[in-house]
Parts: C-alpha cells; sequence; structure tokens
C-alpha cells in the first residue's frame, strides 16, 4: 500500500494514549495504552457527554438512539479530536454512527464541497450507510455505484481514483468501513490509487475482524491509530445458539428440508458457497411449497434489491444467498441462520451468523457438516475456542421426505440445465449482433 500523506494531528491530552508510529515491517503488539476497551466506570451516559452539539444530540434522539453503544462511547471523543481509528466490533454495534456523527460534527464546523469519503465492499451496504447520513441530518450526499465485477462485489475505485481525483483532494476523512471485506475481494490496487489523492486525511478503519490485510493496510494508511476494540476477537453475539448438524452427503438435501420444515414461518437466511447451488436450492425450495428467494452477484442490482425488499417486508421468509450477503446488510428480526455449505474461513462464518441475534435479540445459528466437512468445521470451532450443540435430524422423520425431495431435486435440475441453454443461445446471439451489427 502506499505511504500516508504527512498531516498534523490535534495531539490527545492524555499521553497514555499516545504510541510510537507503527512499523513498516512486521506487525508489533499495540502499547495497551493505545488499545482501548469499553469502560464501566464514568463512561458518557449520554450523546451529549461525548461531545456533540445539541442538534446532533437531537437527530440521534429522532431516530432512537438512547445511549451511546460502546463502539460509539470509545470512537467519537477521538474521533472529534482528530485521531486515526482502527475500530473492531461485532455486527449491529453501531459503528456507523461512530464515525457518520464526528463527521458531521465536523462538517458543521466548516462546510465544504467534498468533505468526506465513505467506502464500502457492497452496494448495497454503501445504499444503507448513505441512509444512515441522510437520516441524521444531512442531505448533501454524492453516492457513487460501485462497478459490478459479476461477483455481487463492486468498487468505486476507477472513479474515485482518476474522474474525480481535482474534488476529493480536498476530501479531510477516509473512511473504510468493513475493511476486512474490502482487501478479501482485491481491491488493494483501487485503495492505493485513493490513498493518493486524500493528501492531509483522517482515516478510520471499521471491520469486525482483524486480519494480515487490515494490519497491511493500517501501517499503510494510518498515522499513530488508537485502535478501539468493543468485543473479543472472532466473538459471536452473547444471544446466539450456535448447533451442527451431522448428515451423510448422500442425503444432505433430505435432512436439510426437514430442519426447514421444524422451523417453517421463521426469518431464515440460507447461506451456500457458489451462485448456482443457491440457484437450485431456491427452484427445488419453491417446487417443495417453501416461499424462498435467491440473492446473488449474478442478478442485477434491482433484481437483488428486490428480493432484499421482499424479505425484510417478509412476503418471502426464505433467503438464500452467497456470501455477498454474509457482510453488513441491515437486515433486521432474523430468527435462523442455515448454513448450508460451510465457509471455507472463520471470519465468513462469524460475518453470515451475525445476520441473527441483533441488538439483543435472540437467534439460532445451524450449520450442516457432512463426513466431508469435518475439518473445515473443526477449524471453525477452534477459532470459537467453544464446542458447538448438536443438532439432532431424526433419521426415520427425514427420509419421510426423501421422494417428495427427488422430484424436486430432478424438476430443479431440469430448469437449471435450460436457463444454461437460454444463457448460451443469449451469449451467442450478442456475439453475432457484435461482429455483423444487428439486422
Amino acid at each position: 500500500m502506499s505511504p500516508p500523506k504527512k498531516r498534523k494531528h490535534t495531539k490527545d491530552t492524555n499521553p497514555s494514549t499516545n504510541q510510537e508510529p507503527l512499523s513498516t515491517d512486521e506487525p508489533e503488539p499495540f502499547n495497551p495504552a493505545s488499545q482501548r476497551s469499553p469502560s464501566t466506570d464514568n463512561s458518557p451516559k449520554t450523546f451529549h457527554d461525548l461531545g456533540l452539539p445539541p442538534v446532533l444530540c437531537k437527530s440521534c434522539t429522532s431516530l432512537g438512539y438512547k445511549t451511546p453503544t460502546p463502539i460509539q462511547t470509545q470512537c467519537i471523543p477521538l474521533a472529534l479530536s482528530g485521531r486515526d481509528i482502527i475500530g473492531l466490533a461485532e455486527t449491529e454495534s453501531g459503528k456507523t454512527a461512530a464515525f457518520v456523527l464526528p463527521i458531521l460534527q465536523a462538517l458543521l464546523d466548516k462546510s465544504q464541497r467534498l468533505h468526506s469519503l465513505i467506502l464500502a465492499p457492497t452496494r448495497e451496504l454503501a445504499q444503507q450507510t448513505a441512509n444512515v447520513v441522510k437520516d441524521l441530518g444531512c442531505s448533501g450526499i454524492c453516492f457513487v455505484p460501485a462497478v459490478d465485477r459479476g461477483d455481487g462485489y463492486g468498487f468505486a475505485g476507477d472513479i474515485v481514483g482518476e474522474k474525480a481525483a481535482c474534488y476529493s483532494r480536498d476530501a479531510g476523512y477516509l473512511v473504510l468501513d468493513e475493511a476486512g471485506r474490502l482487501l478479501d475481494c482485491d481491491f488493494g490496487p483501487a485503495l492505493d490509487k485513493i490513498l493518493e489523492v486524500l493528501p492531509g486525511r483522517m482515516t478510520c478503519l471499521f471491520s469486525a475482524t482483524m486480519s494480515s490485510k487490515v494490519e497491511s493496510l493500517q501501517r499503510a494508511s494510518l498515522m499513530d491509530p488508537v485502535r478501539v476494540s468493543v468485543s473479543a476477537k472472532s466473538q459471536t453475539s452473547a444471544t446466539l445458539l450456535q448447533y451442527y448438524a451431522l448428515v451423510p452427503f448422500k442425503w444432505k438435501d433430505v435432512h436439510f428440508i426437514h430442519l426447514l420444515n421444524e422451523h417453517a414461518g421463521q426469518m431464515t437466511i440460507i447461506f451456500t458457497r457458489i451462485i448456482r447451488q443457491t440457484q437450485r436450492l431456491a427452484i427445488m425450495l419453491r417446487n417443495l411449497g417453501f416461499p424462498a428467494i435467491p440473492i446473488h452477484g449474478q442478478l442485477s442490482q434491482s433484481a437483488r434489491l428486490a428480493s432484499l425488499n421482499k424479505f425484510r417486508a417478509r412476503s418471502q421468509n426464505i433467503l438464500i444467498a452467497t456470501d455477498v450477503a454474509a457482510c453488513g446488510l441491515d437486515i433486521p428480526s432474523v430468527d435462523l441462520v442455515v448454513n448450508y455449505d460451510l465457509p471455507e474461513d472463520s471470519k465468513t462464518y462469524i460475518h453470515r451468523v451475525g445476520r441473527t441475534a441483533r441488538a439483543g435479540r435472540s437467534g439460532i445459528a445451524i450449520s450442516i457438516v457432512a463426513q466431508y466437512d469435518t475439518e473445515i468445521y473443526s477449524r471453525i470451532e477452534a477459532v470459537l475456542g467453544k464446542k458447538l450443540k448438536g443438532y439432532e435430524i431424526p433419521e426415520d422423520e427425514a427420509m419421510l421426505f426423501a421422494e417428495r425431495v427427488n422430484e424436486a431435486q430432478r424438476a430443479a435440475a431440469v430448469q437449471l440445465r435450460e436457463q444454461g441453454q437460454r444463457g448460451q443461445s443469449s451469449k451467442k446471439r450478442q456475439e453475432k449482433q457484435r461482429r455483423h451489427g444487428p439486422r
């Protein structure tokens, strides 16, 4: 990553929060004084106590923000003083308001044409952040649609780095929301371009987990940062009940349908690893009478938003998703998360199960484990630091669904094959028109 530009800091009056500049070599442990954790003594009880003006406190009250969350309590005073921040917090912790409120405070102090740049890994998450900014009272938002890469992730790096460079040089705030996911999607070169055209910036990184890539990014883009962590590493919500269901691979779909039937009517998100699996399960479940809708990277933006809106409105209560939906999406009141396919890494598992048991609500996450998944599952348990309880699916009861499930599987295979043939024909027509022109 590119080295940071030098800029002036507002020094913290408490010397215990200062730390030595971070090395550009191997990551060094943070000085404990510079790693903040929630304090139970003398903690601010209101947004006014954090140093926010009455107009922003009133906006918080109107949105139902009664008291600051731990991440807000720790981050807002630091951001108001001009410090770079690394914020680590679990989902639904209030981290969006933790960086938006200081930005709005700075705008009230000094208004300018382009004040801040907020980057997010998905278009849906960027739109959600824009909505929070508007709700808190700022209407002057330029929402730049991301470049769709075909996998559900998008990025506006080329737009910011080339077409808007002359404007973005004046931006004083850079926020990387879900920074770990940004880097997992190989947006490093685009971030390099953005860092080059944003001198003198204050930078905030927010992520649910701290990976080696995020460590490298903070060394390259932050100046003397303070790390704020309000949850243990790789922690899941305390109100989340986690289970695994050990099933034979041959009868995986049969046991899966029995599980869904037991939880019929609940708001459920099912996670798969690949797009074709998402499509197959959506067709199979609809053939079996389940109200299921898919969301994945090959759907258009309008189709993805339509699926999310149907799910939020509860007109369809089963959402089948690839990991494009596992990161940061605001989907309230999810009762159940099912990992049909185990994720390949524990960070993705934490993001997935974080879609339920949010804001103090309870929730259930069930991971389906076949005989070929035991190694991946063991790694997830090792990161979680605990053994999950087994979820019993009675074999004799599950096999009662076998005949109907087999029929639905065959129908889904036929429909997917027909969709593939139509897609190939469409591509051939488009290629012919490109070569010879329309007739």
